[in-house]
């Protein structure tokens, strides 16, 4: 009897103990989680904290894109004008407007190639050559890859008479940008120079990518050598 009283009392003793060490288990858990939701909510509570004591940061961050943009757009609005007064022929007014853009930014590929190709056509001599194709060139300085500033200055080049020049750089705007008026100097450089199978092989080419270049090939003075032949009659006329 004895031995069996000890026996009951020594699982009555296990349970007690498997109950206390459970208890603690699920105590200890219990109170991690509490902890980490104080931790949780401390965290939040101290952001929007935060958020609360400055949201003058967050409008002053808005008022520096707001004003970003702005001046973005004042600097595409006095470059396309510039570009589209140096189509009007208004040379003087494209630089000035360009110098407008590049005041604001000077880093503006385009504003200086307008402007370089707009002082060379406002007049035939040579400070007007330099300072039109330093303009350029600053412009391919900032972006090596620029079609319309290799473009312009294939076409300053030209203008100058400096024809083999110009095929070459004729030539590298066509390496970055299929523009039909690259071909089109091409053959009206080849026209001056009287080489009749160049000339049509590059007008012809500029034809067929805009189908009005065949009215403006008409009166173009720089066909004048090569516009009695076969070959360019059959393609113009």
């Amino acid at each position: 009897m004895h031995n069996k009283l000890s026996f009951k009392i020594r699982i009555i003793i296990l349970s007690i103990f498997c109950v206390i060490g459970i208890s603690m288990l699920i105590y200890t858990a219990i109170g991690n989680r509490l902890i980490n939701n104080e931790k949780a909510t401390t965290k939040q509570n101290k952001n929007e904290k935060i958020t609360a004591i400055n949201p003058k940061n967050n409008k002053d961050d808005n008022k520096v894109k707001d004003a970003q943009n702005e001046k973005q757009k004042q600097i595409d609005s006095f470059t396309e004008k510039g570009y589209e007064d140096f189509g009007a022929k208004n040379y003087a007014v494209s630089i000035d407007e360009e110098n407008q853009a590049l005041q604001l930014d000077d880093n503006n590929a385009r504003a200086h190639a307008v402007k370089g190709i707009a002082i060379c056509y406002s007049k035939l001599d040579i400070a007007n050559f330099n300072q039109g194709l330093a303009e350029i060139d600053r412009s391919l300085q900032i972006d090596p890859n620029y079609g319309y500033a290799r473009f312009n200055r294939a076409l300053t080049l030209e203008r100058f008479g400096k024809y083999d020049e110009a095929l070459i750089w004729y030539d590298k705007a066509l390496q970055v940008e299929n523009f039909v008026w690259s071909y089109y100097g091409k053959a009206c450089i080849y026209g001056r120079k009287g080489d009749v199978d160049n000339s049509v092989k590059y007008l012809k080419v500029a034809i067929s990518m805009q189908a009005n270049i065949k009215d403006e090939a008409k009166n173009e003075e720089d066909f004048a050598n090569v516009k009695n032949s076969d070959a360019f009659k059959q393609l113009v006329y």
